[in-house]
């Protein structure tokens, strides 16, 4: 056979094969679905996703609890900075707030009150922190080997969670030498911070994802938190704060998911905290309406934030 007439018959070829180029030749991508290639990374569906990240959750607890015990590695007093570091920042709080603006005057018991709401917001700032910086902080690993994505955001918020049963033990014991009791509420509180860590789990996962994209989410992130901080009565009580304010400004405050996460968390705690609110004339956020809050944004946050995830999970890394 001549040369006109092979590429005659290999253009008739390629277009048997679907898919062709202007020129007559088959195109590559045309070419490699023939001969059964697919590409390198792909996102896998959603029910192979999931079950790719539980085949790595061994690593991914090993991941954390690596990082955990590197964490403080280089510093004197090693572990202890986990309890000490909120606790200092908890000292500053009733400096500015307790005393010289006089927020203590609503509550109790101020001292547990307080020290409460910097631990259990301060798991949601480090949960969201690490895992916007999750994907971003993490090029060379991603480049590097093939597992889920995902597992990166997750491993920081186990992280997290290590230190926060660490810093609940310590709290635990605050709330007793400060004059509560010990009550059978207690009991319920492991499943209010496993709502709080699905919550985390979710945002965490969100915000993987535009950090990954977006270099200046971990310039503008500090701000939304410090914000964030502000508005969730960590410092004060928002029923007594928000009394003259309008009906909605205030349950927009209630409903901002550390806000709900603090109180749930109070309620089970402190049983002076509920007796003030009752007190003082303010009815709002009962611990059957707190559950109910608390589950929304558990599972309205890890519903939004895994699939938001997961849809961009062949371009980390790329580029």
């Amino acid at each position: 056979m001549s040369q006109p007439e092979s590429a005659v018959a290999d253009s008739r070829a390629g277009d048997r094969a679907g898919g062709s180029s202007p020129s007559g030749k088959e195109s590559l991508s045309a070419l490699a679905e023939r001969h059964g290639l697919r590409r390198a990374i792909a996102r896998p569906s959603l029910p192979v996703y999931l079950r790719q990240l539980w085949d790595r959750r061994h690593f991914v607890l090993t991941y954390a609890t690596s990082r955990n015990v590197s964490r403080y590695s280089d510093s004197a007093l090693g572990q202890l900075w986990q309890v000490l570091t909120p606790l200092l920042n908890a000292g500053v709080y009733y400096l500015m707030f307790g005393l010289i603006m006089g927020q203590k005057k609503d509550i109790t018991n101020y001292t547990a009150f307080l020290i409460t709401g910097v631990f259990v917001y301060s798991y949601t700032q480090r949960s969201v922190t690490g895992g916007a910086k999750s994907i971003s902080g993490n090029l060379s690993l991603i480049r590097a080997l093939h597992f889920p994505r995902a597992a990166l955001p997750l491993a920081y918020t186990i992280q997290e969670f290590q230190q926060l049963a660490i810093s609940m033990g310590v709290l635990a014991v605050i709330v007793l030498v400060t004059g509560e009791s010990l009550t059978w509420l207690w009991l319920l509180i492991p499943l209010a911070l496993l709502l709080q860590t699905i919550f985390n789990i979710g945002i965490s996962l969100l915000l993987a994802r535009v950090g990954a994209f977006v270099r200046d989410m971990n310039q503008l992130l500090p701000f939304i938190l410090r914000t964030w901080l502000y508005t969730s009565g960590v410092f004060f009580s928002i029923p007594a704060r928000m009394k003259d304010a309008p009906d909605w400004a205030r349950t927009l405050l209630e409903f901002n998911p550390p806000s709900v996460f603090i109180d749930l968390i109070r309620h089970l705690l402190l049983n002076t905290y509920p007796e003030d609110l009752r007190r003082q004339g303010f009815p709002h956020s009962s611990l059957p309406q707190l559950w109910l809050y608390a589950g929304f944004w558990a599972a309205a946050a890890l519903a939004g934030g895994f699939l938001y995830f997961w849809r961009a999970e062949e371009r980390y890394g790329r580029g």
